[in-house]
């Protein structure tokens, strides 16, 4: 455009490096793109992985609790048959007890 609002026609030589520039800046585009393209992929194999990761951890946490609460609940179970077995003895020495506590009173009426 000249000053008085008409177009003038500019010759195509000049408008090359415009198309050049143009050319160039798409190019600079196109490898931002692409960078984008491979951030994307890796953040999507990186998720990828790390949800992998957290299953593993998590089904082998889920197992040592698992074996955890079995082993305890072993322990308590082993508790109790000793302390029933304990009980039993304890009925037994006090009823042998009680046997010679009534064998010495009824000696020593007699």
């Amino acid at each position: 455009m000249v000053e008085d609002g008409s177009i003038e026609h500019v010759p195509e030589e000049e408008n090359e490096p415009r198309a050049s520039n143009s050319e160039q800046v798409e190019m600079e585009i196109a490898l931002i793109l692409e960078k984008i393209n491979n951030f994307t992929q890796m953040v999507s194999e990186l998720l990828e992985s790390g949800k992998s990761m957290l299953k593993e951890l998590t089904n082998e946490f889920e197992e040592r609790m698992i074996l955890i609460h079995k082993e305890q609940m072993e322990k308590w179970q082993d508790e109790i048959k000793e302390l029933r077995l304990l009980d039993s003895a304890n009925e037994e020495i006090d009823a042998l007890l009680h046997n010679a506590k009534y064998m010495l009173q009824n000696i020593h009426v007699g």
